[in-house]
C-alpha cells in the first residue's frame, strides 16, 4: 500500500535561500531539456515522402530520450559548476520529469489518453523537486535530514505508521510557506479487509442544490467556499490590478491573494475528507457516478461544479476507501435520475424539476433520494462479486500480515 503524508516545513533564513535557488536552478534546466525534444521532435517528425520536392533534410538525430539527456547532467556541472549543489538525484528527477510530460503528448498516458503540449516553466510555476529515494532513519523527533540541504525543521502533526518505508521525500513551495511530502509504501497491508460486508453498501448522488444525497435519504449539505469568500477575493484582485507591474506591492497583492485562495481550498479539501471519513466508517461500500466532471465544468454551471470539487471528493473517497480495505465502487450515470427506483420504469423529467413522482407506481420522493438509490442497486451485483473475489485473493495476506511468524 502507497500513502503521502504531508508536513510542514519552517527552515532557516539560509536553507529557504538555498531552496529557492535550487528551484530556479531546475526550471531552467528543466526548460533546457524540454526545448531538446522540442528540436528533434521539429526535425523528425515528418517523413521524407511528404516533404515538398525542393527543400532542404536536416541531418537525423537521435532522439534526446531520458537515458540520453541524464548521461548530459555530469557534463552540466562541468560547464555549469553551481550546479554541483544540487543533489545528482534530484537533477535525475528533472530529466523524468521532462520525460513524462512529453511522452503524455507524443504517445499519451496509459489509457491512449494524450495531453497538450508541454509548457516551459516559469520561475514561479516550477514549485517542487522530489529525492526519488530516501535513507532509513532521516526522519527523526522534529527534523527531517535532506541531503545537501541538512537538517530542516519540521512539525510532525501526526507519526508515521508502523512498518511504513519512506520510499521518496518531496520539497513545495506555496504562498504560506515550505511543505514535505513523504511517500510512504508498506507491502504487507492487503488491499480489502477480510471482514468486509459487501451488504453495508450504500449509493451516493453527488448534487448542487445538496453535495450528497445518500440511498438511505440523508443528506450533506453545500458549504459553498468559493462564493462565500468571493466578496474577499474581489477586493484583493483589485488591489493586484491597480499595482504597478514588477513592483514590491504587487509582489505582496499577489502573495495575499494566493494565500486567500489556498485558504478556500484547504477548507474545500478539509471538507472532502471528512465527508469520505464518515461514509467510510458507516458503510464497507460506497456507490457512485462516473461523472463527465470536465464537461460539466465547460457548462453554465461551471462555477457551482468546480466550487464543489467533485473530482477531488470522489478521488479522496476511493483512496481513503483504499487504504481503509473498503470499496468504492463506479457506477454509470445513464438515467439514474430518470428511472424510478421503485418499479424502474423511466420517467422523464428536466432538470428543474427536483421531486420524483412515478405515474406507473406512484413512488414520491426526492430526486436525488431516488438517484442514489438507483446507483446503490447497479452496484450491488458488481460490488458482491467483486468483495469476494478480493476477499478471495486478500485472506491469505491479512493471515500473513496479523502472523508474519506463523502459528508456530
Amino acid at each position: 500500500m502507497r500513502i503521502a503524508y504531508q508536513y510542514r516545513l519552517k527552515p532557516t533564513k539560509y536553507q529557504a535561500a538555498k531552496i529557492d535557488n535550487w528551484l530556479s536552478m531546475l526550471c531552467a534546466q528543466y526548460n533546457y531539456l524540454l526545448s531538446d525534444r522540442f528540436n528533434w521532435y521539429e526535425q523528425n517528425r515528418c517523413f521524407i515522402n511528404a516533404c515538398p520536392l525542393v527543400c532542404h533534410l536536416p541531418d537525423l538525430r537521435n532522439n534526446p530520450d531520458y537515458y540520453s539527456q541524464k548521461k548530459t547532467l555530469p557534463n552540466l556541472k562541468k560547464t555549469h559548476p553551481w550546479y554541483k549543489d544540487i543533489h545528482s538525484q534530484v537533477l535525475q528527477d528533472v530529466v523524468k520529469r521532462v520525460k513524462l510530460a512529453f511522452d503524455r503528448f507524443i504517445k499519451g498516458d496509459s489509457n491512449g489518453k494524450r495531453s497538450g503540449r508541454p509548457r516551459f516553466k516559469k520561475p514561479h510555476r516550477y514549485r517542487t523537486f522530489t529525492y526519488p529515494q530516501m535513507k532509513e532513519g532521516c526522519l527523526e523527533v522534529n527534523l527531517v535530514n535532506l541531503p545537501k540541504l541538512g537538517k530542516i525543521k519540521v512539525i510532525l502533526h501526526r507519526p508515521i505508521p508502523d512498518g511504513f518505508k519512506i520510499k521518496t521525500a518531496s520539497i513545495t513551495k506555496r504562498c504560506d510557506g515550505y511543505y514535505l511530502v513523504l511517500s510512504l509504501e508498506d507491502k504487507t497491508v492487503p488491499k480489502v479487509k477480510p471482514d468486509i460486508n459487501p451488504d453495508a453498501i450504500v449509493g451516493i448522488d453527488v448534487g448542487l442544490k445538496e453535495f450528497l444525497t445518500t440511498s438511505e435519504g440523508e443528506t450533506i449539505n453545500i458549504p459553498q467556499y468559493y462564493r462565500k469568500s468571493q466578496k474577499r477575493l474581489k477586493v484583493i484582485q483589485k488591489r493586484v490590478s491597480r499595482r504597478k507591474k514588477g513592483s514590491n506591492n504587487r509582489l505582496k497583492a499577489i502573495k495575499q491573494l494566493g494565500k486567500q485562495h489556498k485558504q478556500v481550498a484547504d477548507k474545500r479539501k478539509d471538507f472532502h475528507f471528512k465527508t469520505a471519513n464518515y461514509l467510510l466508517s458507516k458503510y464497507d461500500v460506497v456507490a457512485h457516478e462516473t461523472l463527465n466532471i470536465k464537461g460539466l465544468a465547460k457548462s453554465r454551471l461551471a462555477k457551482s461544479v468546480l466550487d464543489a470539487g467533485w473530482a477531488s471528493f470522489l478521488t479522496i473517497l476511493t483512496s481513503k476507501a483504499e487504504n481503509a480495505g473498503l470499496l468504492a465502487v463506479p457506477v454509470s450515470a445513464q438515467n439514474t435520475s430518470q428511472n424510478c427506483s421503485n418499479c424502474g420504469k423511466k420517467v422523464p423529467k428536466k432538470l428543474h424539476v427536483r421531486w420524483h413522482d412515478c405515474p406507473y407506481c406512484g413512488c414520491s420522493l426526492d430526486r436525488d433520494h431516488n438517484a442514489a438509490i438507483n446507483i446503490r442497486n447497479r452496484a450491488a451485483g458488481q460490488s458482491v462479486l467483486k468483495a469476494q473475489r478480493l476477499l478471495r485473493d486478500a485472506r491469505i495476506g491479512w493471515e500473513a500480515y496479523a502472523d508474519p511468524l506463523g502459528s508456530a
